[in-house]
This record gives C-alpha cells, sequence and structure tokens, in this order.
C-alpha cells in the first residue's frame, strides 16, 4: 500500500506542477474543472447516489456551474464559501448531531457545489495573478507541509483526539505538528525571499488560516464518508483512494486563501 502511495504521488505532484507553470489560463481552468468534475463523480455517490446516470450528470452540472461562476464577482462567491466553511465547521463540531441535515440527499448534492466549485474559481483567479505560479505552488506546499507535519507529528506524539467521532486518527498533536511545518516552510519563504516585515507577518497568518481551513476540508469530506459507511470516496488513485480524498483539504484551503490574498492585495 505504502508504496502505492508513493508511486501515485510521484505521478500526480509532477502533473499537478506542470499545470500550474506550463498551461495557459483557459486550458489550466479546463484542467482544473477535469478534476474537480472527477470529485464530483464521487461526490454524488457519497451524497448516496450510486447510479452511472445521475453521477455522470452532477459530474456535468458542477462543471458548469464552475464556468457560469466566471460572470459573477470572484469577491461575492469566495465571499459565500467562506461562510459556507464557517457552516461546516458547526456541522463537524456537532456531528453525529448535524447528520439529521444529510439525510437529504438533494441537500447533500447542493453541498457538493458548495464546496467544489468555489474551489476550482479561487485556482482560476489565482491563475490571472501575475505572480501565480508562485502564489500556487505556496498553496500547494503549504497543504502538503501540513499533510506530512500532522501526520509525523501524529504518530509521534498524537494522544489527544482532535474530534474522533468523526476521525478517530486525526490527534491535536497533529494539527499542531501541521501548522508547526507549514509556519517553519513560510518563515524559510520569508527568511530567502527578501520579504518585508508586513509580507512575513501576513504570510504566517496566511498560513495558520490556511492550515486550519485545510483541516476542516479533511474533516469534511470524514464526514460524508462516515455518514455513507465508505473508507474511500472512490479508487481512482491507486493507494490513495478517490480523487476527492487527495483534493479535500485544498476545497476549503483554495477558497480561503485566494480571498484573502485578493483582499490584501485590494484586488
Amino acid at each position: 500500500m505504502l508504496k502505492q502511495r508513493i508511486l501515485t504521488a510521484l505521478v500526480l505532484a509532477p502533473l499537478a506542477l506542470a499545470g500550474v507553470f506550463l498551461l495557459p489560463l483557459t486550458s489550466f481552468g479546463y484542467f482544473i474543472a477535469a478534476i474537480i468534475m472527477l470529485a464530483a463523480w464521487e461526490w454524488a455517490n457519497l451524497s448516496g447516489f450510486e447510479q452511472v446516470s445521475i453521477r455522470l450528470s452532477y459530474a456535468l452540472a458542477v462543471g458548469a456551474f464552475c464556468g457560469l461562476t466566471l460572470f459573477l464577482p470572484p469577491l461575492l462567491i469566495l465571499g459565500l464559501a467562506a461562510v459556507w466553511w464557517l457552516v461546516v465547521f458547526v456541522l463537524v463540531k456537532q456531528y453525529p448531531g448535524s447528520g439529521r441535515l444529510l439525510e437529504s440527499r438533494p441537500l447533500r448534492l447542493l453541498m457538493g457545489l458548495l464546496t467544489l466549485v468555489p474551489a476550482w474559481l479561487g485556482l482560476y483567479e489565482l491563475k490571472q495573478m501575475t505572480d501565480s505560479a508562485w502564489l500556487i505552488v505556496t498553496l500547494l506546499v503549504m497543504v502538503w507541509g501540513a499533510d506530512c507535519g500532522a501526520y509525523f507529528a501524529g504518530k509521534r506524539f498524537g494522544k489527544i483526539k482532535l474530534i474522533e467521532r468523526v476521525s478517530p486518527k486525526k490527534t491535536l498533536e497533529g494539527l499542531v505538528g501541521g501548522v508547526l511545518a507549514s509556519m517553519l516552510i513560510s518563515s524559510l519563504v520569508t527568511l530567502f525571499g527578501s520579504a518585508s516585515f508586513f509580507q512575513g507577518v501576513s504570510l504566517l497568518t496566511l498560513t495558520i488560516l490556511t492550515v486550519l481551513v485545510s483541516v476542516l476540508g479533511d474533516l469534511w469530506e470524514s464526514v460524508l464518508k462516515r455518514y455513507r459507511g465508505l473508507k474511500d470516496s472512490g479508487n481512482l488513485l491507486p493507494g490513495h483512494g478517490g480523487v476527492l480524498d487527495r483534493i479535500d483539504s485544498l476545497t476549503a484551503a483554495v477558497p480561503v486563501f485566494t480571498l484573502y490574498v485578493m483582499i490584501i492585495r485590494g484586488i
């Protein structure tokens, strides 16, 4: 299993970076939309729909909604996404009590739209910025660094369960380790990038916010899987489960990260 995970990661990471650095805006938008639509295919199953026709229709609908966001103010969509993740925080914190809201399969499909579509828009907006590659890679490194830090800290020091009824393996020590790992990376970027004091503080603030929200994205998918009685969202990625299992943290981190950057820059 570990060998499969490593091999899959060695394939996926270069593909992701190639998309960031080599694809022009329109092609990048289609590339990310394809990933989001694969996640939507899995989300339909998490919502209780196993029929191929319904899952395919939902994936296409999510792709269409991604395109529709281009005709709306991005700050409005990303702001609504930030509010949505506050709602998710309550749903996760109160689970399984909040499980009654998940009884409606159509409502779960709507929740999928609120979870997946803003993530597409956030990456699309970042791609349009002059330093787009640096911003997107920074975001990815923050989330990936937090995942690695949380894994090793949790395995070595983990004792206090974070939210055991949602994800029994996640610990408070792992969360702290993930935040510290990403803060260390951000500090090194600030130090060797000759950033100003304000830029350094802003980056550290953004790092903490992004990492905490990314954990929420992971926990939110765990709620859906636990309610549905599934271990993974799918089996498209050998050793990694489904596409949604790989991007769950990013679905939360991307819109919040992009909104923060846009506000700070006055975009």
